[in-house]
């Protein structure tokens, strides 16, 4: 199938089909163009092999967790949030704490198996987003590992084949909607792998970088825990910073994360992007979303579910459509930023 959204990176800016994303769009007198508005979606291809857990999970209507369903009712939603002007979500092959946050995760949601090779069914499920993300002109940011799920690699050299496998599974599909975090929270101490760590990541984007087909690459980065500015061997070595602001109830500390990231050594014009952010307040003249955009930075909306009851989204069961005043909030706020721009030029 011949794609039909392609995403790429000119110095600061996010383009899309070689289009520059919200053309010619300013809020509150900052520039908007060029940014890629997202929300963290990471549960879409969710399942759990641990017998013992997966009763967690299930549906109240039927009493039984169904990942089938999970996708369908995700790739309903896609179109609603693309309607409101909603550019880039987050997935993860290792999803995220389908609890919203956990201190122990002893369920497995994986997409990797033990010696790093890929699981089908999970590679089945993505495949239908990512394909249904092209038709609607959006892009998939796709992330490899999450913190509470890495243990689920037997070594170092699992991790590795894990990211061969994958990165060379996107090229070959021919995906060109596609941007790459290697792990969520890099820094969170919680990671099994060294490789996953802060000190050695970039060694993994590195090895993403040099996986071509068709002198064709993919664009990579991947993310710290909430508050934190990237360090030096991440943002050398990326094509994008990827920022979270879980946690940072002040504004002013979104605001000031980004200046502070354009200062780190290694940075040249490259976007920044908060894909993970907890922090709303979308009726207030001030808030995380507006700081960042102030900034010239993309922003992302986490709703992690206040009841672990088809509330947000990544606490599981997820309602993927706007069930909530809070999920509607944030996607008026979206409308609101972009404007009512034809969603087929943005």
């Amino acid at each position: 199938m011949q794609p039909q959204t392609t995403v790429s990176i000119v110095d600061d800016a996010f383009y899309i089909n070689g289009q520059i994303t919200y053309q010619g769009r300013y809020y509150n007198g900052h520039r908007i163009e060029g940014l890629l508005l997202n929300s963290r979606m990471v549960q879409g291809i969710f399942d759990d092999r641990n017998p013992d857990t997966i009763h967690r999970w299930v549906y109240p209507d039927t009493g039984k967790w169904d990942p089938e369903r999970n996708t369908q009712e995700f790739l309903a939603a896609m179109p609603i949030w693309r309607s409101y002007g909603l550019l880039a979500f987050t997935i993860n092959l290792q999803g995220g704490s389908p609890e919203g946050y956990s201190k122990e995760q002893p369920w497995h949601n994986s997409g990797f198996e033990t010696n790093g090779s890929l699981n089908p069914d999970y590679l089945a499920r993505l495949t239908r987003i990512i394909h249904r993300a092209d038709e609607l002109g959006l892009v998939v940011i796709l992330g490899y590992f999450d913190f509470g799920q890495d243990q689920c690699l037997a070594d170092e050299l699992a991790v590795i084949q894990a990211i061969d496998n994958a990165t060379n599974w996107v090229l070959d599909c021919d995906y060109t909607n596609v941007l790459l975090e290697v792990n969520n929270e890099c820094n969170v101490k919680r990671y099994v792998h060294p490789i996953l760590m802060p000190d050695r990541v970039h060694e993994l984007i590195q090895q993403v970088k040099s996986i071509t087909k068709g002198g064709r690459r993919l664009l990579v980065g991947t993310s710290y825990g909430g508050g934190t500015v990237a360090k030096e061997n991440v943002v050398r070595h990326s094509d994008f910073v990827l920022l979270h602001g879980n946690g940072v109830k002040n504004p002013k500390r979104i605001a000031e994360m980004v200046p502070q990231t354009r200062q780190v050594p290694g940075y040249r014009p490259m976007p920044i992007l908060f894909n993970e952010d907890d922090h709303f307040d979308f009726d207030q003249p001030r808030n995380n979303f507006v700081a960042a955009s102030s900034q010239y930075a993309s922003w992302g909306y986490f709703d992690p579910g206040e009841n672990n009851y088809c509330d947000g989204y990544q606490s599981v069961p997820v309602q993927w459509g706007l069930n909530t005043d809070l999920k509607r909030e944030f996607f008026e706020k979206v409308r609101e930023v972009v404007g009512d721009t034809d969603p087929h030029q943005i």
